[in-house]
């Protein structure tokens, strides 16, 4: 959605070069999420060496719960049956703990983070519309295998329902989506008559059994939490579950989609009032929105110089960034948000090469859009990319030159970053006096050549057509 016109876009970006300084201030961290979407937790536990050795700082995995383990479609594990224990096709209690476990390094530099998914909002739509949870059938079940149940459990007491109709919000479904009272409090439905998903009312039980929960995973080792569905919650029932105990020391996220940043109707209505009223963090689609626009035919470049400037990107200290998330090619509605791959490959140059933000890759094992995102965690170019991001912890950043075309930003005197969108050769001369080594090697870490040697006041950057460089110091 275009909120700003371009030429009250480009005054404002012009306004804004004026008045900021040339580097801005360092928040950069070597800390990128993989992603593992609809991983078995086996799966990851067996590549935790190699997702150690890539540079991954946190792993994003299935919601640890209970769901219908004899469905493996992925949207089932979004549909919770029971949150005191942890069974679904993807894995149990077991195969979480022995994942975190596999995960852990007796060297800090090498530790990987696991960050749960968590699925707050609701409670699964099955037994036409029941609102008793788990129910009969799953009791029964823990009753006559205690063992493996047992053994599965994170809190609770399984001899007993967990969640029972007066738990829940009347069973409206939600109409309209502008509709902040709706989108609390209704419920998410498929329309055909469809009674949705039963939406949790935030009383005193249900907050309990969900603070109960969340500390259950932090005790297993969990370091972060995304908030699945964060939009169909209110802020109070939010910050009610989420005390300063269980905040503490982890990473929390929460996933509220918008089309745009500051003047977007979702955004003001629900991004802004999460980033205020709670200290977590956010999947950055006012960012994501503006790299589609300039990437975008028509688009320019230059609306990535600093898109915070005028609310078109978050804070660096509350972003998740991203160039795709697991929603966009599973989801109908969002499809229209997927990136022409090159395009993609050249927002991941930019997301992983500038400062600020966790960036996420998104890594899939459903195969959908035959098997795009497949092992994309270790795809040639994301793992070079990866590389740059590390090396570049901690340094600062400056934008140098950009066009409609092209834009090119240093980190610190380590490292140049350059992306041509356009079909032709890009230059930019750009004054090196204070902003590089001279005498020395950069190399382009994508291309494992391309070097560039700096030996006077002034550098002439070449960008080929439809690529990135990522240069950095030898």
């Amino acid at each position: 959605m275009q909120v700003i016109s371009t030429v009250i876009r480009r005054q404002l970006l012009k306004l804004m070069l004026v008045l900021t300084p040339a580097v801005l201030s360092s928040t950069a961290s070597a800390d990128a999420i993989l992603h593992a979407f609809d991983w078995h937790y086996d799966e990851v536990a067996a590549k935790a060496s190699e997702i150690k050795n890539l540079g991954y700082k946190a792993v994003l995995v299935a919601p640890p719960l209970k769901s219908n383990a004899g469905n493996c479609a992925w949207w089932q594990r979004y549909q919770p049956q029971d949150i005191r224990v942890i069974d679904h096709c993807k894995g149990n209690k077991q195969s979480f703990v022995n994942m975190i476990n596999a995960l852990n390094d007796a060297n800090p530099a090498r530790k990987v983070d696991v960050y749960a998914d968590i699925v707050l909002n609701h409670m699964a739509n099955e037994r036409s519309g029941a609102t008793d949870f788990p129910g009969q059938a799953a009791l029964n079940s823990y009753g006559s295998n205690s063992s493996y149940w047992n053994n599965q459990r994170l809190f609770g007491n399984l001899t007993q329902g967990l969640f029972s109709p007066w738990d829940f919000n009347p069973a409206n479904c939600i109409s309209n989506y502008n509709d902040v009272w709706q989108v609390q409090n209704y419920r998410l439905c498929g329309g055909s008559g469809d009674t949705g998903l039963p939406d949790l009312n935030p009383n005193s039980w249900v907050v309990q059994q969900q603070r109960a929960y969340l500390s259950a995973l932090k005790a297993l080792g969990v370091k972060g939490f995304r908030v699945d569905a964060a939009k169909h919650m209110t802020i109070w029932h939010i910050n009610e579950i989420f005390t300063s105990s269980i905040k503490d020391g982890m990473y929390v996220f929460g996933e509220i989609i918008t089309s745009g940043g500051a003047g977007n109707n979702e955004y003001d209505s629900f991004l802004a009032p999460y980033l205020s009223y709670t200290d977590h963090k956010a999947y950055d689609f006012p960012l994501f929105s503006s790299i589609r626009s300039a990437f975008g035919f028509g688009g320019s470049l230059s609306q990535l110089v600093n898109p915070a400037s005028y609310g078109q990107a978050l804070q660096n200290s509350r972003a998740v960034t991203f160039t795709v998330t697991h929603d966009i090619p599973t989801n109908d509605g969002f499809r229209y948000l997927i990136m022409d791959p090159t395009d993609e490959y050249l927002a991941y140059a930019y997301v992983m090469g500038r400062d600020g933000g966790k960036p996420l890759i998104f890594s899939d094992s459903t195969g959908t859009d035959n098997g795009r995102w497949v092992n994309a965690y270790k795809a040639s170019h994301i793992s070079k990319m990866l590389n740059f991001h590390n090396r570049m912890q901690g340094q600062g950043m400056e934008m140098l030159a950009w066009n409609d075309c092209a834009i090119l930003f240093r980190r610190g005197q380590e490292g140049v970053v350059g992306i041509n969108k356009c079909g032709s050769t890009q230059s930019f001369n750009v004054n090196t006096n204070g902003r590089f080594y001279w005498y020395r090697n950069y190399r382009d870490v994508l291309s494992g050549g391309n070097l560039v040697y700096i030996s006077g006041s002034s550098y002439n950057f070449s960008l080929p057509a439809r690529q990135a460089r990522m240069w950095y110091a030898d």
